[in-house]
């Protein structure tokens, strides 16, 4: 398992080997909210996108920026009716 596919979900033993952290690591970085996770039957289950964010903050600065841009563009669209 080396590559992440961004919409697979991935229990918190495989986020830890994927990351190369302690277990103690991932549950702190759950705790705090660094990694955004849900729980299913008492177990967290993270999606590949946020272990692929985590490793790679610039790219979420990059996809909230388009983001933004998309958005104020349909607010202006909006805004002229």
């Amino acid at each position: 398992m080396n590559e992440i596919n961004p919409h697979e979900v991935y229990t918190t033993g495989e986020t830890r080997r994927l990351l190369k952290v302690s277990e103690s690591t991932i549950k702190r970085l759950l705790k705090k909210g660094l990694i955004k996770a849900n729980k299913v039957g008492g177990q967290y289950r993270i999606l590949g996108k946020e272990i692929i964010r985590v490793v790679s903050p610039t790219l979420e600065k990059e996809a909230v920026k388009s983001y933004l841009t998309l958005k104020k563009k349909v607010v202006g669209k909006i805004n002229k009716w």
